[in-house]
């Protein structure tokens, strides 16, 4: 017997953590936690149930996708024959091909998800072929914060939080010790044991809440105000950073104006968070510099106050003199590797087909024409943000263009890892929209619900069999990640393989896909750096070390300081340029019917907030693994002992929950009591049930618990003119006990 130890990581939440592999005769036998590579400790790991499923998952004959299956009878029937990969690929492509010359490129949509997934693969296939609708849910992940802190810094930005040096650390709608488990948790909870000042905002005493010095708990959806408040403290009280704001702000008088909008009492009875608790924090986070300011999807969710609230957050760190500073905020340099816009080869896109794209002309900056106008600016210090993460369209133009025709047919899609007819709002319009669609090809390795409507489900290799990359979407120069531990089992393939293999097929010339797996491609990305793959396999990393006050360095054309990648090179407190994409100058809070004005709470009425991660499960994955049921084996909606009490509930009980407008739409779940805002509630995402049957009507029951049957995508743009945010945290719901049968 042949033993041989070979460095590889995980890929069953999206860190990526770095193992060592044992092989024996070739089979990974033994899994051991990698502290010399990211993350760096080996007890991350000895606190994660997740990275077990490595082994457990990879020889899986039973519920993982092993060779490719082509739908037998209608669509829904749970009936498949195995097919070869040539008969899969040849026939995708042939029906691919007739449906772009019946429609037109843009009828091909796609879904991209993780943490196996690559993303650029598929949007570079998406570009070949002529599509501009490469659908994700950037929306309400990433998007909003990339996009808020380019357009007040000119570059993204990100928490520079370090032990020893951060006086400061303040996490904003996000739960690192449920959400993270990686090293960066571990460090804020050895902070905050040692008296470090944590201040938390989170409508619900989370895990991570529970560490924190100042705990704010704004009812959902006020965040922007609450935001403000914060603001008008550190102002009136003469706390800001006047050096910096003098130098390096612009539009300080209107920020300040739009911040005195409202008084502290006015803010505290709309946010329900209470005066004294709003000016602590205040002082907290504007004396103890450094400072750290981190925002979460918690608040990406918020539907039309997202991108104001991260305005209002760009400028919060701004005023207080914590840019590009060490243990504060650094400003990213553009990558020294192969950014994602080269990676996806988004310039050979055509403008007719860009302008076809769904967004199009009246969703902001979240489009081709918000894109092009926000590149110009960036492009002046040589950087480009990844073209398609940040024009994605909405979903729900997606599937009202499969449903309607409208403003053309969306007739096929393609999905990466992407579970949509669980995870999207509006689960009944996804599934109708799937129902219309004449093509659906699910890469997947286990038989998802999405997977169950496809007309093509592709065996995608995973975890250990092929090799990870993180590079945080391009916008900063830090990559990490390390080799596959063993060639793809059974007959699965890299999605890159796949989508080469498929685009070829469709005429695509091989010098677009020079490499012929991902490893090759990888190797050809981290070039540009002077390191071989084989190197960066060794040190799981790869990115030049940060420095700071990158504003004030002089600019050896021109003589004066670098300042900022803006219209006005400083940090535009008041934005000329989002102004122009109609938004205002400052933000503003948008009041949402039913959510943020007084409101009867009789009869079941509360408001509803979801999305919140929950160990041990990632999105809607795992499920339907029995070591992780038997942990968390129902979903869960979280309220407070006082919202139960009013409702007649109590721990464990079975309920019903609705909407206002629609109480004919119904979910189960089951009362968990927890510390969190009165008259709100916390409905668990993601849920459906591999042991039920599969297909047609209800999918592996993923029409009885799962919250997207009450949440809704965003169709007009008004009020909120830049990204067309939808609401997840935030929606007016009934809830009662379920009777029994």
């Amino acid at each position: 017997m042949t033993t041989e130890i070979k460095k590889t990581n995980c890929h069953y939440c999206g860190y990526l953590c770095a193992f060592d592999a044992t092989l024996e005769d070739g089979r990974v036998t033994k899994l051991t936690p990698d502290p010399t590579r990211y993350p760096y400790d080996a007890s991350v790991a000895q606190r994660c149930v997740r990275w077990p499923l490595n082994l457990e998952k990879l020889y899986d004959d039973t519920t993982r996708v092993n060779y490719p299956l082509r739908r037998k009878g209608e669509r829904g029937s749970g009936k498949w024959e195995r097919i070869s990969w040539d008969e899969a690929l040849d026939e995708i492509a042939s029906k691919l091909k007739q449906l772009v010359a019946e429609h037109g490129p843009w009828t091909v949509a796609s879904a991209i998800g993780g943490p196996h997934a690559v993303y650029w693969p598929l949007h570079r296939f998406m570009t070949f072929i002529g599509s501009p609708n490469n659908m994700g849910i950037g929306p309400i992940c990433w998007n909003p914060r990339i996009w808020m802190d380019t357009m007040t810094y000119g570059w993204s930005v990100e928490c520079d939080f370090r032990p020893g040096l951060t006086q400061c650390l303040v996490l904003w709608g996000t739960n690192p010790a449920e959400s993270d488990n990686s090293l960066f948790w571990r460090n804020i909870a050895d902070y905050a044991r040692s008296g470090g000042n944590l201040i938390v905002v989170d409508t619900r005493l989370s895990m991570t809440a529970a560490r924190a010095s100042i705990w704010l708990h704004p009812f959902p959806g006020t965040d922007t105000v609450l935001a403000y408040a914060l603001a008008r403290v550190i102002i009136e009280e003469d706390l800001y950073d006047h050096e910096f704001v003098e130098k390096w702000c612009y539009g300080f008088d209107e920020f300040k104006t739009a911040a005195f909008e409202r008084t502290l009492e006015e803010a505290s009875e709309l946010t329900k968070v209470s005066v004294e608790d709003i000016q602590a924090a205040a002082r907290t986070y504007a004396t103890n510099c450094p400072a750290g300011l981190l925002s979460g999807r918690g608040v990406d969710q918020i539907g039309p106050n997202t991108a104001p609230l991260h305005r209002v957050l760009a400028s919060l760190r701004a005023i207080t003199g914590n840019i590009d500073v060490p243990g504060g905020t650094l400003l990213n340099e553009r990558p020294t590797f192969l950014s994602e816009m080269e990676l996806e080869g988004s310039a050979r896109l055509s403008q007719e087909s860009r302008e076809h794209g769904l967004n199009e002309p009246d969703c902001g900056i979240q489009s081709y024409r918000g894109f092009a106008k926000a590149d110009a600016r960036t492009a002046k210090l040589g950087r480009h943000l990844p073209m398609r993460y940040l024009t994605s369209p909405l979903p729900v133009r997606v599937w009202n263009a499969a449903v309607t025709g409208e403003p053309y047919k969306v007739s096929a899609i393609i999905v990466d890892g992407a579970n949509p007819l669980v995870t999207y709002a509006d689960t009944r319009l996804v599934k109708a929209a799937f129902e219309a669609m004449d093509l659906i090809v699910d890469f997947e390795f286990v038989m998802t619900p999405t997977a169950q409507m496809s007309d093509y489900v592709l065996p995608a290799a995973a975890a250990l069999e092929h090799p990870a990359f993180q590079a945080m979407g391009g916008v900063s120069d830090f990559c990490y990640g390390g080799p596959a531990a063993c060639e793809p089992q059974f007959e699965r393939r890299e999605d890159y393989v796949i989508l080469r293999e498929l685009a070829l097929r469709m005429g695509d010339a091989e010098e677009n896909w020079p490499a012929k797996n991902l490893t090759e491609e990888l190797a050809r990305t981290i070039a540009p750096t002077g390191m071989s793959w084989e190197a960066f396999t060794v040190t799981g990393q790869c990115g030049n070390p940060a420095h700071y006050y990158k504003h004030e360095e002089i600019d050896p054309e021109t003589g004066e300081p670098r300042g900022f990648a803006t219209e006005s090179g400083k940090v535009e407190l008041a934005n000329p340029f989002l102004a122009s994409m109609g938004a205002g100058r400052t933000a503003r809070f948008f009041p949402v019917p039913g959510v943020h004005v007084d409101r009867d709470e009789g009869d079941g009425c509360v408001t509803m907030i979801t999305g919140a991660r929950k160990q041990p499960y990632w999105a809607s994955s795992y499920f339907e693994v029995p070591s992780m049921r038997r942990r968390h084996p129902k979903p869960t909606v979280g309220m407070s002992a006082a919202t139960a009490e009013r409702l007649g509930l109590a721990e464990g009980d079975e309920v019903l929950i609705s909407r206002q407008d629609t109480p004919e739409v119904e979910i189960v779940q089951y009362v968990h009591l927890e510390n969190m805002v009165d008259g709100v509630v916390s409905a668990e995402y993601g849920w459906w049930y591999p042991e039920r049957r599969a297909g047609a009507p209800d999918y592996s029951g993923c029409f009885e618990s799962n919250v997207n049957l009450l949440t809704r995508g965003t169709v007009p743009m008004d009020p909120e003119p830049l990204i067309g945010t939808w609401i997840y945290n935030g929606i007016p719901c009934r809830i009662r006990k379920k009777e029994r049968e």
